[in-house]
């Protein structure tokens, strides 16, 4: 019968493009502070909907 092993197993070199040669895109946009609040989504919506129901 064999037990697990203490040794470790060494780290294996990652393929070359896999974590690098790789080009971070921002997602940040710039909203102006007069710029008209955006419409709520579906999902917004929908709950909104659902609160507006329970109150009455």
């Amino acid at each position: 019968m064999t037990g697990p092993t203490s040794t470790p197993r060494g780290e294996r070199p990652g393929r070359p493009g896999v974590t690098w040669d790789t080009e971070l895109a921002r997602t940040e946009q710039h909203i102006p502070d007069d710029a008209p609040d955006p419409r709520p989504n579906r999902e917004e919506r929908r709950a909104l909907a659902r609160a507006a129901r329970r109150k009455k």
